[in-house]
C-alpha cells in the first residue's frame, strides 16, 4: 500500500472524476476553492493585455517607449519569481492554506494600487504585488489541490486549476471589452481583480490544511478527520498508514541533513529522486514559456494588429477568441490527462505547436512581403509637414510605389494611412502622432501604426487559434499537473517552488523580449524563434519526463529511484525485453 490511496489506474476516466465528485462534493469544494487562485493566476496575467493599449491613450510615454510597455507587462513576472520562491518555503514551513491567504492579500493590495495608480510607475508597483500573489498561487494552488485528491483522479482535479487558469484570461478579455467605452477603462480592467481575491480569502477561512502537511506536523487527528471526508471508509486506514510510512522514511532523512532551509536544499540536491523530479519539473515548466504561449496571452491585441487589424475594439474582439479556445483546451486537458497520460499530451501538444510556430512565421513573412506600397504624392501631399521623415527624400522625388512599402514605413516608428478606395491599394506614409491619426479618420480611412492591413490576416487569426487549440491540452495544464505529483512530500512545496521560478524567470525572459524581437526580427522572426525553442523542448520532454499516470506519491518516487529512460534508449537483452540500465 502506498500513499495516496486506492487506485485502479488502468481504470482512470475523467467519468470517475465527476462520479467521485458527486459522491463526495467535499472534494470538488476543496479543488474550486483553491483554484480561485489559478483564475487570480490567469486573469492577472490576460488582463495587461487588452489594458495596455488604453494604458499608452493615457500616458505618452509609455506609447513612446516599447521597454516601458513591457517594463509594466514583465514586472508582475518579475514579482511572480520572487512570489514562488517565498512561496515553497512558505508552504512547507506554514502550510498551503496559509501561502493561498497570503497571497490573496497580496492580489488585493495590487489590484488597487493599479487602479488608482497616478503615473507608469505606480502601476508597476501594483504589477509587483500581483506577481508576488500570482507566484504563490501558481505553485500553491495545484499543490494543495493534488495533496486533498484521491489518486485515481488527481489529475483531472488539479486540471480544474488550469481550467480556471485559462477561464480567468478568458474572463479578463470580458472585462476589457465591457469596459472599452467606460470613463477609466484601464482601472477598471485592472481593480476587478480584487473582487475574486477576497472572494477566495474568505472562503479558505473556512477550509482546512492540506491533510498531508497537517500529518507532516504531526497533527495526525485533523490529518484523519480529513481524510475521512474525502476517501471512502474503507480506504481511509490505507491512506494513513500509507502517509505514517512515507513520512518516517523522511523524518528519518531529515535527522540526519536538518530541517533548515540550507539543509534542505542540500539535501534535495543531493538527494537522486529529487534531482530527477526537478530535471523533468524543470523541463516542462521552460518548455511552457519558450513555446511562446505568455507572448501569445500578454500581447495578443498586439499580435492581432500586427496582422492588420488596427481598432483597438477589434483586436481585443478577436483576442477573446483565443482565450476562449485556451479555456476549451484546458477542459480537453481534464477529459484525457488520467486516460492518455501525462507525457503522451505533453509530446503531441509540442508537435502541433512546432507546426503552428512554422506556419504564423510564414503567414507573417508573407504579410510583410505583399504590404500595401506607399503612394508618394499621397505622402506628400496629405498634410503640412506630414509626410514621414524617413521618407521624405523619395516622396520629394515622387518615387514609385514598388520602392517603399507599409511594412517599412512602420519600421521607420512612423504611420500608415491605408487607402480610402481599396483596403489593399498604396497608402500615405506619414508621421506617427495623434494629429496624423485623427486627419486619416476624419477622412474615413484607416490608421495602422502596429500591423499593416493584409489579405493574409485572417490566416494569422486562424492558425493563433490553432496554435491554443495544440497547446491548451497538453502544454497549457500538465506541467503544472507534473510539478504537483512528482516530488517526494518533505520536498513537495521546495521542488515545486523550484520548478515554479523557472518557469517565471522563463516568462520573464521571454515576455521582457517580444516586442523587441518582434522590432528586431519582425514578427515572422520572432515565432520562428519559438519553433526552434520549441523543438529543443520537445527532446528534453522525451528523454527526461517520465509517466506518472494514475501513479500514488510513492509509486512515483520509486520510478524516480531506478531512474527514467524512453524505450528507444533503454538496452534490451537476448530475448529482446528491455533492461533499465538506469
Amino acid at each position: 500500500m502506498v500513499e495516496g490511496g486506492i487506485a485502479k489506474a488502468d481504470k482512470t476516466e475523467f467519468t470517475e472524476c465527476w462520479r467521485t465528485t458527486w459522491k463526495t462534493p467535499y472534494i470538488m469544494r476543496l479543488a474550486l476553492s483553491a483554484g480561485i487562485g489559478g483564475l487570480l493566476f490567469g486573469y492577472d496575467t490576460g488582463v495587461i493585455s487588452g489594458a495596455l493599449l488604453f494604458i499608452k491613450e493615457d500616458f505618452d510615454e509609455v506609447d513612446k517607449k516599447t521597454w516601458l510597455q513591457s517594463t509594466i507587462v514583465s514586472m508582475a513576472v518579475a514579482g511572480a519569481i520572487v512570489g514562488a520562491a517565498i512561496g515553497g518555503w512558505i508552504n512547507d514551513r506554514f502550510g498551503r492554506r496559509m501561502s493561498i491567504l497570503i497571497a490573496d492579500v497580496l492580489f488585493l493590495i495590487g489590484a488597487i494600487v493599479m487602479a488608482f495608480a497616478p503615473a507608469p510607475w505606480v502601476i508597476i508597483v501594483g504589477r509587483i504585488f500581483v506577481g508576488f500573489g500570482v507566484g504563490m498561487a501558481s505553485m500553491t494552488s495545484p499543490l494543495y489541490i493534488s495533496e486533498a485528491s484521491p489518486a485515481r483522479i488527481r489529475g483531472a482535479l488539479v486540471s480544474t486549476n488550469g481550467l480556471l487558469i485559462t477561464g480567468g484570461q478568458f474572463f479578463s478579455y470580458l472585462i476589457n471589452l465591457a469596459f472599452v467605452h467606460t470613463p477609466g477603462t484601464w482601472r477598471w480592467m485592472l481593480g476587478v481583480a480584487g473582487i475574486p481575491a477576497i472572494v477566495q480569502f474568505v472562503l479558505m477561512l473556512s477550509l482546512p490544511e492540506s491533510p498531508r502537511w497537517l500529518y507532516r506536523k504531526d497533527r495526525v487527528a485533523e490529518s484523519r478527520a480529513i481524510l475521512e471526508r474525502i476517501y471512502p471508509a474503507d480506504e481511509v486506514e490505507a491512506e494513513m498508514e500509507a502517509l505514517k510510512q512515507s513520512v518516517e522514511a523522511e523524518k528519518a532523512d531529515e535527522a540526519i541533513i536538518g530541517d533548515s532551509f540550507t539543509a534542505k536544499m542540500k539535501g534535495a540536491f543531493g538527494n537522486p529522486v529529487v534531482r530527477r523530479g526537478l530535471a523533468a519539473g524543470i523541463t516542462v515548466q521552460v518548455a511552457q514559456q519558450f513555446v511562446g504561449i505568455n507572448t501569445v496571452m500578454y500581447y495578443s491585441p498586439s499580435i492581432v494588429q500586427f496582422a492588420g487589424y488596427a481598432s483597438n475594439k477589434t483586436a481585443m474582439a478577436l483576442s477573446l477568441i483565443t482565450s476562449g479556445l485556451n479555456a476549451l483546451g484546458s477542459i480537453v486537458s481534464m477529459m484525457f490527462v488520467d486516460r492518455y497520460g501525462r507525457r503522451k499530451l505533453m509530446i503531441i501538444s509540442m508537435f502541433g505547436i512546432i507546426t503552428c510556430l512554422i506556419i504564423l512565421a510564414i503567414v507573417f513573412s508573407q504579410a510583410a512581403i505583399h504590404a500595401p506600397k506607399i503612394d508618394a504624392l499621397e505622402s506628400r501631399m496629405f498634410a503640412p509637414n506630414a509626410t514621414c521623415s524617413a521618407y521624405a527624400p523619395l516622396a520629394a522625388e515622387n518615387a514609385p510605389p514598388s520602392r517603399w512599402n507599409c511594412m517599412k514605413c512602420l519600421r521607420s516608428e512612423c504611420g500608415f494611412c491605408a487607402s480610402g478606395v481599396q483596403p489593399y491599394a498604396p497608402g500615405a506614409c506619414v508621421v506617427l502622432s495623434d494629429e496624423m491619426k485623427a486627419t486619416c479618420s476624419s477622412r474615413g480611412r484607416t490608421f495602422f501604426k502596429d500591423g499593416c492591413p493584409s489579405k493574409f490576416g485572417f490566416l494569422a487569426i486562424v492558425f493563433l487559434g490553432l496554435y491554443i487549440v495544440v497547446y491548451a491540452p497538453g502544454m497549457g495544464t500538465v506541467p503544472w499537473i507534473v510539478n504537483s505529483e512528482i516530488y517526494p512530500l518533505r520536498y513537495r512545496g521546495l521542488g515545486g517552488g523550484i520548478a515554479a521560478v523557472s518557469n517565471w524567470v522563463s516568462n520573464l525572459i521571454v515576455s521582457e523580449s517580444f516586442l523587441s524581437l518582434t522590432h528586431a526580427l519582425g514578427s515572422s522572426g520572432t515565432f520562428l524563434l519559438f519553433a526552434g525553442f520549441s523543438t529543443i523542448g520537445l527532446f528534453f520532454i522525451w528523454l527526461l519526463v517520465p509517466e506518472t499516470k494514475g501513479l500514488q506519491f510513492e509509486e512515483v518516487e520509486k520510478l524516480l529511484e531506478v531512474g527514467y529512460k524512453p524505450s528507444l534508449l533503454r538496452r534490451r537483452n537476448k530475448k529482446g525485453k528491455e533492461v533499465d540500465t538506469a
